[in-house]
């Protein structure tokens, strides 16, 4: 029952402003803490032992956390009202939209609305490239911040859920393959990718069910061809429902990278209204989530 009232209220209210810019929220929180522990600990040698270290005590940290909240006398409340934080789904809709209304303002401002949900280079982007880019990002944080906190939720409680968050947040701060972080988050990323791996497939599952696709050969065609061993799932069963080719080229860092198309046969010049209905998915899966917390509450 907390479970379906977190969707609801997260589903209702979001991430309210006028709380937030009172209170640090708890992404912020998790975030100082990683970024203590990249100060503290990412620099001497032995970087890759001090990344599993961290790695690990960022995941004993969220299942302990969970553990006290779940002893506290009457925690109810406190555990709905976390949970409803935890779960991203209306700020991922509204970030994913906001890119469609800039997008059909100007190009000009759907690089700047697309440059705050992705990491590549969007000076340059054509108006097909911000869609597609906004397409990928909900598809892939339809994975991290909907469906996989609350895969971790039904499986482990509020405990799950943390550690999870705590995870993800480590993964997107120092998981990278750069110089200063290839060998001291490594461990974040491999940790990430394992707590990932059946939520990403589960994610990819729903889109497709929702939607009436019955045909998982291209998702298996083409999900295993993609940088990231999680993200090709949800952008492999996003596309095809939406016709729309995802992945292929893109710039990081001023470099060009040519990777290969996820789906292939669908159209390359998507627009505002393809990001829309990636939105108007992304409500589909969150209404087979909320059918499947009914379900187990009942059970």
């Amino acid at each position: 029952m907390i479970l379906i009232l977190a969707m609801a209220l997260d589903a209702l209210f979001g991430e309210p402003k006028a709380v937030w810019d009172r209170l640090p929220h708890p992404a912020v929180l998790m975030g100082r803490l990683v970024g203590w522990c990249d100060r503290r600990f990412n620099r001497g040698a032995a970087l890759r032992a001090k990344g599993v270290i961290v790695a690990a005590g960022l995941l004993f940290t969220g299942l302990v956390l969970g553990w006290l909240i779940h002893a506290i006398p009457d925690h109810g409340l406190l555990e709905l009202l976390t949970l409803a934080i935890l779960i991203a789904q209306k700020s991922l809709v509204e970030h994913v939209r906001a890119v469609a209304g800039a997008l059909r303002r100007s190009v000009v401002e759907g690089r700047q609305a697309v440059a705050m949900i992705v990491g590549r280079d969007t000076t340059e982007m054509t108006g097909p490239d911000i869609a597609r880019a906004a397409i990928e990002s909900a598809a892939e944080n339809l994975s991290d911040g909907v469906v996989a906190p609350i895969f971790w939720y039904l499986l482990l409680g509020l405990p799950g859920i943390l550690a999870y968050k705590l995870v993800n947040t480590a993964d997107s701060m120092i998981g990278h393959l750069t110089p200063k972080y290839r060998e001291f988050g490594w461990a974040s990323a491999r940790l990430d990718d394992l707590l990932n791996l059946i939520p990403a497939r589960l994610t990819a599952l729903l889109i497709a069910l929702t939607h009436g696709w019955v045909d998982p050969a291209p998702i298996l065609r083409d999900a295993p061809k993609h940088r990231s061993p999680n993200a090709g799932w949800p952008e492999s069963a996003l596309a095809p429902v939406l016709n729309v080719a995802l992945s292929g080229p893109r710039s990081y860092n001023g470099i060009r990278k040519h990777y290969p198309w996820v789906w292939p046969e669908g159209r390359r010049d998507p627009g505002p209204e393809d990001i829309d209905a990636a939105a108007n998915a992304l409500w589909r899966v969150w209404a087979a989530l909320l059918a499947v917390a009914v379900l187990v509450a009942l059970a």
